[in-house]
């Protein structure tokens, strides 16, 4: 029985059906869940999207944190379920606290859109286990408010502990300290990355597959828990 992976529908959520249809590519049963739901249906991980979310005008994923549905992922998240969270679902996951630091506006002050190159900086996590450390990936990068900041022990921390999952090369596209685009908690069960690699799944839809890695390495990790 395949593993049955949800992806949360935030009201202003654009890539919801993206990461579905990623989910589907990779292998597992891809479970639609809604923003104002008090359960996870049973589901085995959980992806929280990109695209925008209510509230946004006052802080990126600052009202969406407390969605009901964000109850029970943070809840699972303690318990070592894999949460992903994508551009405004990584944003999401620092408000509620999952994750460290914020996101802030970039600092070429427009919105970005453009085949970003990544390094993997780290394979110890449910999501990149099926990458290298320091493979060169290529993934699409869509952002308006994708900085990544904190103060200097966290950083430090980040670093010091290999937290940082994936780093900006080829340059750094919204002004992310250390040139970060994506990190995961203690435990490495939850990852958030401002790229969207449910764009790179499919030759149609992008120019690499790059993105299916991500996607199917927490299935290693849930077949590998059985």
């Amino acid at each position: 029985m395949a593993p049955r992976i949800g992806v949360v529908t935030f009201p202003g959520s654009l890539d919801d059906h993206d990461a579905l249809r990623a989910v589907r590519v990779a292998g597992a049963e891809a479970v639609a869940l809604w923003h104002g739901s008090d359960s996870l249906d049973g589901v085995d991980a959980v992806v929280l999207p990109g695209g925008f979310s209510y509230g946004d005008y006052l802080r990126c994923g600052a009202i969406a944190r407390f969605a009901p549905v964000m109850d029970e992922v943070v809840r699972a998240a303690g318990e070592g379920m894999p949460v992903l969270g994508i551009c405004n679902g990584f944003q999401i996951l620092c408000e509620a606290h999952l994750l460290p630091g914020a996101l802030i506006r970039n600092d070429v002050r427009t919105f970005v859109c453009r085949d970003q190159g990544l390094r993997v900086e780290s394979t110890d996590t449910t999501w990149t286990s099926r990458f290298e450390v320091g493979q060169q990936i290529e993934i699409v990068l869509k952002n308006g408010e994708g900085g990544f900041v904190a103060d200097a022990e966290t950083l430090a921390r980040l670093e010091g502990e290999g937290r940082v999952v994936f780093r900006y090369t080829g340059g750094n596209p919204n002004g992310s300290m250390n040139d970060i685009a994506g990190i995961c908690n203690d435990r490495g069960n939850v990852v958030g990355l401002m790229p969207h690699p449910e764009h790179n799944v499919d030759p149609l839809t992008g120019p690499t597959l790059d993105g299916r890695p991500i996607f199917e390495s927490v299935l290693d990790f849930l077949a590998a828990r059985v």
